[in-house]
């Protein structure tokens, strides 16, 4: 696989892809059957030995970082334990949001532990569009930024759907019958959640900023929301 096209930064200690929706991170017993990876794809890339510094869902597309040593790697999960990493998200929500807000809700990881989660969230537009959706003639979305203070599992999704405003294309957390509508209507399946920047003070580079570009399914809903034609 030439993922060239993918990367979107790269120094002599880290890389990071704008990994797509869909793809898996790394080998898990979740899903035996599959062969892609990300970490496989920058390895392969790379000609070397490099290390996952975070995860991303698979249905989330956006900025991916991997580190090139080991120390490297420790020294960036410092910096996230730190909290001196911030991530930013967009998302395509249900319904319309309010302007800004602040979502202050544990959640409860796999093993059944619940932990405090802190999602800071802004509107960036909403939309109305001609769809009808079972209650109503047209349907409302709204595009929005997401900032986690926290790192909890699938966070930002169950926080979304704590306050009413799923993630379109989420499952199991998002709503049945709007990502029913849209794959009936669009045939769009795929989960409008997309990890857009990563910012951090790094020792030896100062500021770094990376950005990922939107991916071509959320491109895709944009233009429909938008009311282009889309191919």
């Amino acid at each position: 696989m030439d993922i060239r096209h993918l990367i979107v930064f790269e120094n002599d200690s880290i890389i990071a892809m704008n990994k797509p929706h869909g793809l898996l991170v790394h080998r898990t017993s979740i899903a035996k059957s599959e062969t892609d990876f990300a970490l496989q794809w920058v390895r392969d890339y790379a000609g070397m030995k490099v290390y996952l510094a975070h995860r991303l869902d698979r249905k989330t597309s956006g900025v991916l970082l991997f580190a090139k040593s080991e120390e490297e790697n420790s020294y960036i999960q410092s910096l996230f334990r730190e909290q001196k990493i911030k991530k930013t998200y967009k998302a395509i929500v249900r319904g319309y949001t309010d302007d800004s807000g602040v979502i202050d809700y544990p959640i409860t990881n796999l093993k059944l532990k619940t932990q405090d989660a802190v999602t800071h969230y802004n509107t960036i537009r909403r939309y109305e569009i001609p769809l009808a959706n079972y209650r109503y003639p047209t349907s409302r979305y709204s595009e929005i930024e997401l900032r986690p203070e926290t790192g909890r599992y699938h966070q930002l999704r169950k926080h979304m759907a704590h306050i009413r405003h799923p993630i379109l294309g989420d499952r199991p957390h998002g709503c049945n019958k709007h990502n029913r509508l849209w794959k009936e209507t669009y045939n769009m399946t795929t989960m409008m959640l997309h990890a857009e920047k990563l910012q951090m003070d790094h020792d030896e580079y100062g500021k770094l900023t990376i950005t990922a570009p939107n991916s071509p399914a959320y491109t895709s809903v944009l233009k429909l929301l938008n009311g282009e034609r889309v191919h």
